[in-house]
């Protein structure tokens, strides 16, 4: 797991500087093409995903493990594919049902979301309860499955919906791993977090 004999001491500083160095790691991280599709498969091969009829996943962003390859390959898996995307003026995450890759596209940071106008369909739209197993990317996490994400909590308002028994399964390169993260009481615990070398059974939500 990464580790630096400089780190601080107190929770908030300790939090900025573990971002910011799991940031650094992440983007220096080398073969993310290759390492993403073998940790996406782990993710496909799960038990939990077998079972799933509905299943979020996440579109990758900046040097994230990047799911972009995987996806079309999940879209013919017979599952219900869901996609989060981000409403800007509400700061919430809403969750689309996708059918197609050629519904994604760039948006802004260049980033994949849903083509506009479709966002508003009824028959497109989602809700958290509805997902049996949900994907969840991070910054960093560690060896009780604790999160750390863009510290904006998009997804922690999300995923405090979810349901309980829906595992929450968070994807990352093994450069991503700390041995302990500060988490505060809203952060919400990983079931499962998967990485190119390793498995780690995390204190979920009711751990």
């Amino acid at each position: 797991m990464s580790n630096d004999s400089t780190q601080p001491t107190d929770a908030k500083t300790m939090k900025t500087f573990l971002r910011e160095l799991a940031r650094k790691n992440r983007v220096a991280q080398k073969n993310k093409d290759a390492l993403s599709i073998d940790i996406c498969r782990k993710f496909t091969s799960l038990p939990a995903y077998e079972a799933a009829k509905t299943v979020m996943w996440y579109v990758d962003a900046g040097s994230e493990v990047r799911t972009r390859h995987t996806l079309p390959e999940a879209l013919t898996h017979g599952k219900r594919v869901v996609v989060p995307w981000c409403v800007v003026e509400t700061n919430c995450l809403e969750l689309f049902l996708l059918e197609d890759i050629s519904e994604l596209v760039e948006g802004a940071y260049k980033i994949l979301e849903p083509k506009v106008e479709l966002r508003g369909l009824p028959q497109k739209k989602v809700l958290p309860d509805e997902l049996d197993l949900v994907m969840v990317p991070g910054t960093a996490f560690d060896s009780h499955g604790g999160r750390m994400g863009q510290g904006k909590g998009y997804y922690d308002r999300l995923l405090a919906q979810a349901r309980k028994d829906a595992p929450l399964v968070a994807i990352a390169f093994d450069c991503q791993l700390f041995e302990a993260i500060p988490v505060a009481a809203h952060d919400v615990f990983m079931d499962l977090v998967l990485t190119e070398s390793r498995i780690i059974a995390g204190k979920g939500r009711t751990g």
